[in-house]
């Protein structure tokens, strides 16, 4: 895999490139998630803040977890793509939505989380590591 990699938005007003390979690939199960991505999971690439360089306008989105840790997001106002998430009190990293990457080969998550919210349907594969709930990372 080679760095930059380009992303966007579903609509293009958002752009963006990816300059280093992230920390982690993370499958959240949780509740909130599943909202999230109208799917079983949503898929997280931790990576450094300054690897990412954005471009275009992005409109901003918070709430509180169940654990007291901020959850912001950013998103795309005109497509309402989220982009990425972050703790604003840990400004060096950024939980970037990896399915809006244009190479998406990255996309292999290591690790999920919460999978005490699973669907039942749904089968981790064997040897990823699996925690009921939110592991300090």
């Amino acid at each position: 895999m080679s760095y930059p990699i380009k992303g966007s938005c579903q609509c293009g007003n958002v752009t963006y490139q990816l300059l280093e390979p992230p920390s982690v690939v993370i499958a959240c199960h949780c509740r909130e998630c599943q909202k999230l991505s109208t799917s079983a999971f949503s898929i997280t690439a931790v990576v450094k803040a300054d690897s990412v360089s954005f471009q275009g306008e992005m409109k901003q989105w918070e709430r509180l977890a169940d654990s007291g840790n901020k959850n912001y997001a950013k998103f795309c106002p005109n497509c309402g793509n989220r982009m990425y998430h972050f703790d604003p009190d840990k400004p060096d990293v950024i939980k970037l939505k990896p399915c809006t990457l244009n190479d998406t080969r990255i996309i292999n998550p290591t690790v999920h989380v919460w999978v005490k919210e699973k669907q039942a349907w749904y089968q981790i594969p064997e040897g990823v590591k699996q925690f009921e709930t939110q592991p300090i990372l």
